[in-house]
């Protein structure tokens, strides 16, 4: 540990200061901080009144030498840095040398501390300056009691006592999720409330803190980029919630909001969320300290990546692969032919098949398709045994639109258009892919008979200037006709009944966002997604038992299919358990 120093002027005015103390929460924050940046292995913190009466905060860390303790109290006096290089490779949590003293101009603040080599601990009172020796072991306690009471003002805005004990927890919560190998415990009126003993390994301290519900419905996740790590657990898409409350990301142990990489989690969920609902996801990222500025707000919740492109793209590539394995399990079934579905030797059945190249926009209609045309895909997977396929051997339809199967656990229901649609979307998108390799032209359009004219302000016009290639290869032709007006003159063929004024303008607001390439992509896969919601296989339409027995084991070999291209599920199981519960069976 180095000395407490008080920083050069010109260190501190590269500082990002501002007020930090908004709330006990605030405080609890930055005391536990300094806590971690001490060396603590355990951590106590001790609440009264939601934290407004009393919030004390006792580690065993290396503690603050007794010559040191009332220049702890200063304004920019701190251990963690003490040049302009260092504050450029912020490696600790704290580093403001602020915390402290914001505290204390709030509240009434005693600290005690004592290190290794000291006989006793001393206690130092903020307010009077007094010292007096006091017994305790190596490490440091921080008490603030009466927050607020010098602003009585500010104090009329905090919550009820629960809301602030319960910002107060999620504080320390979100230091546990990052350090398993420290213990950490609150108290709440003398009352344990939460408890987090140190675990062996980040994935163990994860269970412990978001318990077992979110261990059962979320994926692990890996990835890297150059000297970027990635790493935690992601949520499936049913497990998504309506607000944004459980999302955690983590730069370097340090908790952070960050847009970036809100957006590159938010495009991975794109075509498998429901609707308007919220991921929930714990990210770790690792990156050297050198790459990152953690100086960006006085809370420290906000960083600054050198490259944030690379970083958003680790991380949707990260969560784009976790996510991509269906639950169900890929099967060892060869890959069924290109929009067929086989069957068994001697039958025919109905099947799509898409355009060879996706820039042809165009769709197939329905064809029979022999067996021996398909292939014997089917055929051999028939030959094993129906409870080791994970969605199992078709029943029977129901309602027009079900199919129900038998498999080990029980009973499975799936939803044959959303899952058909999904795996014509994921073979579209492959061809896409394809034809991007071989270097095919884009999306292909539709010319308006009569070019549409919109008023448009001087970014969207701007916009469509310069990047007029990027519109044209998704099937839209805009061109200006004033400072303030565009004229739309084609649209994607396979949207040509849409509303080409809202595409153009929603598509120009993308690429003054974001790079072209992501909404080249993001765009293309909308268009491939209406396309495979018109190609997939109606309600009502009978389906014979090949057919659907060959549409469950694509399911199995086909990433993302266990939700559609709109983020609704696509198969239900009913265990055999349930099934019992509901006859009352072995009551």
């Amino acid at each position: 540990m180095r000395p407490i120093q008080e920083l050069p002027d010109e260190l501190i005015s590269q500082i990002a200061a501002g007020e930090v103390i908004e709330r006990p929460a605030s405080v609890v924050k930055e005391l536990v901080d300094n806590a971690l940046d001490a060396g603590a292995t355990q951590i106590t913190v001790r609440l009264s009144a939601g934290g407004v009466r009393q919030i004390a905060v006792d580690d065993d860390g290396h503690g603050i030498p007794r010559a040191e303790m009332a220049l702890a109290l200063r304004r920019h006096a701190t251990s963690k840095i003490a040049s302009l290089a260092e504050l450029e490779g912020v490696a600790t949590m704290g580093f403001r040398g602020e915390a402290l003293a914001a505290i204390a101009s709030v509240s009434e603040l005693s600290l005690a501390s004592r290190t290794e080599r000291d006989a006793h601990a001393t206690r130092l009172d903020a307010r009077s300056g007094e010292m007096q020796p006091m017994a305790r072991a190596r490490g440091t306690s921080v008490e603030a009691r009466e927050l607020f009471f010098a602003t009585p003002a500010r104090r009329k805005f905090l919550k009820t006592d629960a809301t602030e004990l319960a910002h107060c927890v999620d504080a320390v919560r979100r230091h546990a999720l990052a350090r398993p190998d420290v213990g950490f415990a609150v108290w709440h009126e003398g009352r344990l409330v939460a408890q987090w003993r140190a675990a062996p390994d980040a994935a163990a301290r994860v269970s412990d803190v978001m318990g077992p519900a979110f261990m059962a419905e979320s994926l692990p996740l890996e990835g890297s980029a150059g000297p970027l790590r990635v790493h935690g657990r992601v949520g499936l898409p049913d497990a998504a919630r309506a607000r944004a409350d459980q999302q955690y990301t983590y730069v370097n142990g340090r908790c952070v909001r960050d847009r970036g990489v809100a957006h590159g989690v938010r495009s991975a969920f794109e075509d498998v969320l429901h609707g308007a609902r919220q991921p929930v996801y714990v990210l770790f990222l690792e990156v050297d300290p050198q790459r990152v500025d953690v100086n960006v707000h006085p809370s420290k919740v906000e960083v600054r990546f050198r490259d944030a492109r690379e970083v958003h793209q680790a991380v949707r590539h990260a969560v784009e692969n976790a996510l991509a394995r269906p639950r169900a399990g890929a099967v060892a079934v060869p890959p069924m032919a290109m929009g067929v579905i086989a069957a068994p030797a001697g039958q025919t059945l109905f099947a799509h098949e898409p355009a060879a190249a996706f820039g042809a926009a165009r769709l197939e209609p329905y064809r029979p398709v022999s067996a021996i045309e398909a292939g014997a895909t089917f055929a051999e997977a028939a030959n094993g045994e129906p409870n080791s396929w994970p969605l199992g051997r078709a029943l029977a339809q129901l309602g027009g639109a079900y199919i129900l199967a038998e498999n080990a656990d029980g009973l499975v229901v799936v939803d044959m258009h959303a899952a058909h649609e999904r795996i014509v979307y994921e073979r579209l998108k492959r061809q896409a892919a394809q034809a991007d390799s071989a270097g095919r032209a884009g999306i292909a359009s539709q010319p308006l008979l009569i070019p549409d004219a919109f008023a448009a302000t001087a970014l969207e016009v701007a916009t469509a200037e310069a990047h007029r290639d990027t519109l044209l290869a998704l099937g839209l032709d805009l061109a200006p006709l004033a400072a303030t007006s565009l004229a739309l003159r084609a649209l994607p063929a396979a949207l040509s009944d849409a509303d080409g004024v809202a595409l153009a303008r929603s598509v120009l607001a993308e690429l003054a966002q974001h790079e072209a390439s992501s909404v080249v992509e993001r765009a293309r896969d909308e268009l491939l997604a209406t396309m495979a919601c018109h190609a997939a296989v109606r309600a009502n339409r009978r389906l014979a038992e090949a057919e659907m027995n060959a549409l469950l084991r694509d399911m199995e070999a086909t990433e993302r299919s266990d939700q559609c291209n709109h983020g609704r599920p696509t198969w239900r199981q009913v265990t055999l358990k349930e099934l019992d519960a509901l006859f009352l069976r072995g009551r």
